[in-house]
């Protein structure tokens, strides 16, 4: 009977989350404010980082899943934090590739807006300070 609940528990919170979570809005949200630095496909430009199979590894290690919410693009947006969330989220599924576990912990609009409010000025030197650790991380396991 336990386990039964429970189950029903889980699917009924998971369909709270999906509800909750717009990926039509979050794609929309995409190209209007990300897409035209980061490309349609995620790829990147010269002087910005491709998302494209990166994105994941930043979920791997506090800081860098702070980053993320971090960078001028996020922590300035003119999208309030649920959308921010839904458009962190919507990235991460559709462009980490191998990079993320199927099982990430999606952004929230409370993490959102606990984190965003100390935006990176720094971004490229903080970014390969970042890139280091995860490496070491990655090494130690």
């Amino acid at each position: 009977m336990k386990i039964a609940l429970g189950t029903l528990w889980l699917c009924l919170s998971m369909g709270a989350l999906a509800e909750k979570m717009n990926w039509e809005r979050a794609q929309f949200h995409y190209r209007m404010f990300c897409q035209g630095c980061h490309s349609p496909d995620g790829g990147g430009a010269t002087s910005v980082p491709p998302l494209k199979d990166n994105i994941g590894y930043f979920l791997e290690i506090p800081a860098g899943r702070e980053y993320l919410v971090r960078v001028p693009g996020s922590a300035t947006s003119a999208l309030n934090d649920g959308n921010l969330a839904e458009v962190l989220n919507w990235i991460i599924s559709e462009f980490s590739g191998d990079s993320a576990g199927e099982n990430y912990e999606r952004y929230t609009a409370s993490e959102i807006s606990r984190v965003r409010v100390h935006p990176l000025d720094e971004v490229e030197h903080y970014r390969t300070k970042l890139l280091a650790q995860i490496a070491a991380a990655k090494a130690r396991n």
